[in-house]
């Protein structure tokens, strides 16, 4: 048995600069402005969900959890027990923690890297429309939010933790020189891409610490006019481009990457791969991308 994770739900951000983050997700990423129960934080939508992404204030910037949607309170109660039986320690969420989620259920852990991954049932939804300043349409629904890649230390353990006991089903693979990371010359690490859903990957690990403690979150829009007008922002506000446009070899997505006031990039594309599971073949792609994708930021 593994835990039926349906998709990415929601990210949680501690900051030091809330103002950072307003110009960032509402005017160089498009987010629209939602309401929440706490007014010191920033609560921003991309579709029906009250929230996607929440900012809150801190004395440090990184990401605090990433929260993944199961169907219902039998499957949130398979979960707690099968991490149990795996020998997961638990915490449940706090009744101030499902109203500031919004959420029915929740439960949190620790992956063996200390990146905090909270699993929840019935969250709410809005009878308001999403109107993003910009108009873009997120794609969403069953893919979820979008994609998160996370730091462990291990590649072997983190394929055998998130696949064996979370229940992530591989989807692609790519090998990178052991040196990059620190390893001995000649050896090999791996970067795994899991998924959930029909979205290529909603998880993906890089086998390097990082003190934000996410690499990057990927937001998927419509169409390209979107994703151009996005660059276009990014010179605007004056945001660290990370790495230029392009498509990826895994998932083909067209994307640029801006560096946010986290210290994590976030991955603005479209066009991304779906998957059918039944019919999906697990491979290692030898290119980051086809083609762009300039990690410089094109400097």
């Amino acid at each position: 048995m593994t835990i039926d994770i349906r998709s990415m739900g929601y990210v949680r951000v501690a900051s030091t600069d809330l103002s950072a983050w307003g110009t960032f997700a509402g005017k160089v990423l498009g987010l629209a402005e939602g309401r929440g129960p706490n007014p010191d934080h920033q609560y921003w939508r991309i579709d029906e969900v009250s929230a996607r992404l929440v900012v809150f204030p801190s004395d440090r910037d990184e990401l605090s959890a990433t929260g993944w949607e199961l169907a219902d309170h039998a499957a949130l109660q398979e979960a707690r027990e099968h991490l149990q039986k795996a020998g997961v320690d638990v915490e449940e969420g706090t009744p101030e923690e499902l109203a500031e989620r919004r959420v029915q259920e929740m439960l949190r852990f620790r992956d063996p890297w200390d990146n905090v991954f909270e699993l929840f049932h019935g969250i709410t939804y809005e009878a308001r429309p999403v109107v993003p300043p910009y108009g873009a349409t997120f794609v969403t629904g069953d893919q979820g939010m979008g994609h998160i890649v996370v730091p462990v230390l291990d590649d072997v353990e983190a394929l055998r933790f998130y696949r064996d006991v979370l229940g992530f089903r591989l989807r692609d693979s790519m090998s990178m020189p052991g040196e990059f990371v620190g390893k001995e010359p000649g050896s090999k690490v791996w970067l795994r891409f899991l998924g959930v859903n029909p979205r290529h990957h909603s998880l993906a690990f890089l086998p390097m610490p990082n003190p934000a403690k996410c690499v990057h979150i990927m937001l998927e829009v419509d169409t390209l006019d979107h994703v151009g007008r996005a660059l276009e922002r990014v010179r605007k506000h004056g945001a660290p481009l990370s790495a230029t446009l392009g498509r990826h070899m895994n998932d083909e997505m067209v994307s640029f990457y801006v560096k946010s006031p986290g210290g994590f990039d976030v991955e603005f594309g479209t066009d991304g791969l779906t998957v059918e599971d039944a019919r999906w073949v697990a491979r290692e792609s030898t290119a980051v991308s086809y083609w762009g994708h300039d990690f410089g930021g094109g400097a």
